[in-house]
């Protein structure tokens, strides 16, 4: 890249930020009801309301790296952080970052900390979740990226990211270990606990 593209990048996430930093304030002064969450993907807002389902496996994802990391873990659900493309304010349902991670000079968590995600679907939710969210977590070369389905009873375990995409795609049956060792997260993740829809 030449000094002036990094520049005319640097500027449209800028603007990326901006925008959606206008959006949220927008957005937080709305009535939105309680237990639901809200994202921006693509530049669309999308409302999803919190399921017990999707919370317990969320859990299920929390302990195993508290179990592996200690309490003290760099990892959130439901908190913003703006990813490459078009006005993503994406709020995953698991973003665990960098131990040296520090919120940016406008108190947002930067993408390129971040070091594995996970996304419990929802039926809203299944097409951004399985399309323009795995794009950009791929762009933003996430190195590991989870999907739990619990319509289909199967995660999926995205690594290699190039080129904005996922160079390896493993599904695993819930109920089935998730060897994860040899990733960020190096652990192996237990599904039996894993609630269906």
């Amino acid at each position: 890249m030449t000094v002036l593209e990094d520049r005319i990048e640097m500027a449209d996430a800028d603007a990326n930020t901006k925008r959606l930093d206008e959006w949220f304030e927008r957005l937080e002064r709305m009535p939105v009801p309680e237990g639901f969450r809200v994202e921006i993907v693509e530049g669309n807002v999308h409302m999803t309301p919190q399921r017990d389902t999707h919370w317990l496996i969320i859990r299920e994802f929390l302990w195993a790296l508290e179990d592996r990391f200690g309490r003290k873990v760099k990892v959130f659900s439901d908190v913003r952080i703006d990813f490459p493309g078009h006005e993503n304010g994406f709020c995953p349902d698991i973003a665990m970052l960098k131990d040296s991670a520090k919120p940016d000079d406008t108190g947002h968590w930067r993408y390129q900390d971040v070091e594995f995600v996970a996304e419990v679907i929802s039926t809203g939710t299944a097409a951004n979740d399985y399309g323009p969210k795995k794009t950009a977590y791929a762009t933003a070369e996430v190195p590991l990226y989870v999907i739990a389905d619990p319509y289909q009873g199967r995660c999926f375990v995205y690594t290699d990211p190039k080129d904005g995409d996922y160079e390896n795609r493993t599904p695993v049956d819930f109920g089935t270990d998730i060897d994860l060792t040899g990733t960020v997260v190096d652990l192996v993740l237990k599904t039996d606990d894993f609630p269906r829809d």
